[in-house]
């Protein structure tokens, strides 16, 4: 029997309406989480980015000038609705490596929610790094208050220690919580190529020159060995511009000028996105949600890392392919060599295990979540 108390979680830093297919995963993925945490009890869920979105409000720099010094302000009257605030992290940006403003952001959402007396959980995520004096006390600070911080992996449980906060579990990425989705497209796909506009337009992370030439490269090369490819966009129509639409589109101008001819997939939301990754046969992204969002529907993908972000995620779920941008200068070559490597033969095939563990995770981490609600807000039940 249901319990007739409508319990109010607020998810912060996801939103099903991004231009960032990522943070609809963590959207979506979310609810599920906190549906399979706590089956049978009436459970509101909605979300909360840095900016509106699927929200009323932002949780930005005005927002937060006007909050200050109101006890009615927008982000306190925002938190005060709620029983349960899960913060996602927006995946990987409890770490200082977007910048402290991105962090202050985060870290003033934390304090409104413990003023207010409100339990904070940390969903999986990356946690860190922090190269900043001022990130370390945050980190400190933040992760000290949260009721329950769960890691997407071992190397960011092990970070989270290092802050004097031991996770109480590692699980691994929320996209594992959503159905596996059957190809719904009659277009089939060989190797889908998600070309990063993060990447391609500046050099916060790599140096975009360098990633824009590999992306042609691994183009031509691919094409050379007789495969087929696509690009993809997994960030799209995105207000700031440069997303991934504009860079997908530029380098098919550049490849036409080649004498190259490819398609361009812009998917309208995330199902239509999953379906066509799992219509294709190989994925290569430096978007780590589109190479997760391939994983988790049974295609083997080939994350192009720009972080440390992807390969500890990935290690933990037994996936050992991947390129890292920082390091590999030769990314395209490397790339075409793996997908022809006996390495790859071998690794493809463990696909299907990648979602059998992360499955098993998520749930183990839902029984830590369930515990702690049912101890705090729902004593009487059995």
């Amino acid at each position: 029997m249901n319990d007739p108390r409508k319990f109010k979680v607020l998810v912060l830093w996801a939103d099903n309406r991004a231009a960032n297919y990522g943070l609809r995963v963590l959207a979506s993925g979310a609810r599920s989480f906190i549906e399979n945490a706590l089956p049978g009890k009436d459970v509101s869920v909605d979300f909360q980015d840095f900016g509106p979105g699927d929200s009323n409000v932002s949780f930005g720099t005005k927002s937060i000038l006007k909050d200050a010094l109101r006890l009615d302000g927008p982000i306190k009257s925002k938190i005060r609705q709620y029983d349960l605030i899960l913060d996602t992290g927006a995946g990987d940006s409890f770490a200082d490596i977007y910048g402290l403003k991105r962090l202050s952001f985060i870290a003033y959402a934390h304090l409104m929610a413990r003023f207010l007396k409100r339990p904070i959980v940390f969903l999986p995520q990356t946690i860190g790094p922090f190269n900043t004096r001022v990130g370390k006390a945050v980190a400190r600070t933040s992760l000290r208050q949260a009721s329950i911080v769960f890691a997407r992996d071992t190397q960011s449980a092990a970070y989270s220690k290092e802050m004097a906060r031991p996770v109480d579990f590692a699980a691994t990425d929320l996209v594992f919580a959503l159905d596996a989705p059957a190809p719904t497209s009659d277009d089939a796909f060989d190797i889908m190529f998600n070309v990063s506009g993060l990447l391609w337009f500046a050099d916060d992370h790599v140096d975009s020159g360098v990633y824009r030439r590999e992306c042609e490269k691994f183009v031509l090369e691919a094409i050379g060995a007789g495969r087929d490819v696509t690009l993809m966009a997994h960030v799209v129509h995105s207000p700031s511009g440069n997303d991934d639409v504009d860079a997908c589109r530029e380098l098919s101008r550049r490849l036409k000028e080649r004498g190259v001819i490819v398609r361009v997939v812009v998917p309208d939301d995330l199902q239509t996105a999953r379906a066509s990754l799992a219509a294709s046969n190989i994925v290569v992204g430096a978007r780590m949600h589109a190479c997760l969002n391939a994983l988790s529907v049974g295609t083997p993908a080939i994350p192009w890392a720009y972080s440390r972000k992807f390969v500890p995620l990935l290690g933990d779920l037994g996936w050992r392919l991947a390129v890292d941008l920082r390091s590999d200068s030769s990314a395209a070559e490397r790339t075409v060599s793996l997908i022809g490597s006996t390495d790859w033969e071998v690794e493809k095939k463990n696909v299907a295990e990648i979602r059998v563990t992360a499955e098993r995770r998520l749930t183990d981490a839902a029984l830590v979540l369930r515990g702690f609600v049912i101890d705090r807000f729902f004593p009487s039940s059995p």
